[in-house]
């Protein structure tokens, strides 16, 4: 049936289906990113505790860099599949708690956005000021970790020079490149003994399957 065959009444039912299914994609695609960022907020809460703990046993027990060695060993053997545990990143995890020691201060930024990033915040940042103002401008413009890299290069903070403070508790677009980043952040699959391709494979034979089923009913 071409268009121009399509009756009136048609055309204002295909219309508001249209409308209807953007709709639902929309919200399909809002719902992603919200999953997501709870799980990237449990991990980057997981990782300052594990951070904090390690600080904590440095200042009372004198633990050094060959104990924090043999944690991450002894964490690799209890979690084979996961590489989040690694002698490095537990490094990273105790920068993380030693800058940010009342976590709750920053965690509706910092929390929202990938591990990655913090990374990059830490090692490009000396205050946490200016790391808080970075983190709210990645989720208020959805920018990916090589986008935020360019304007931590280009010191847009000092060419912007806006306060720090008064921040607000925004999601990021879905439609954005921190939303795709985050979807796919392989510390996220890590974090839930996921690996990323063999998630993806089993989520398309799933959905293939069903596709499958729903047409045979169809005839």
């Amino acid at each position: 049936m071409t268009q121009s065959t399509i009756e009136p009444s048609q055309s204002v039912v295909l219309r508001e289906y249209k409308t209807f299914l953007k709709d639902i994609k929309e919200r399909i695609l809002s719902s992603q990113v919200k999953a997501a960022i709870a799980v990237n907020r449990e991990l980057i809460t997981l990782y300052w505790e594990v951070g904090i703990s390690v600080c904590q046993k440095q200042k009372s027990e004198g633990w050094g860099a060959k104990t924090i060695e043999k944690l991450a060993q002894d964490l690799k053997s209890a979690f084979p599949n996961m590489k989040g545990f690694s002698h490095r990143n537990l490094k990273y995890m105790v920068h993380f708690a030693r800058e940010y020691p009342d976590f709750l201060i920053g965690q509706q930024v910092v929390a929202q956005i990938p591990w990655g990033h913090n990374i990059l915040l830490l090692q490009k940042l000396e205050t946490v000021d200016e790391r808080l103002w970075y983190a709210n401008k990645t989720i208020e413009n959805g920018w990916s970790r090589n986008v935020l890299l360019h304007w931590l290069d280009s010191g847009l903070h000092k060419r912007q020079g806006k306060a720090v403070n008064n921040f607000q508790a925004t999601l990021p677009s879905p439609q954005s490149d921190l939303a795709h980043q985050t979807l796919k952040d392989p510390y996220c699959f890590d974090f839930l003994a996921l690996r990323e391709k063999f998630d993806e494979k089993e989520l398309e034979n799933g959905l293939l399957e069903h596709i499958q089923k729903f047409l045979l009913e169809l005839g």
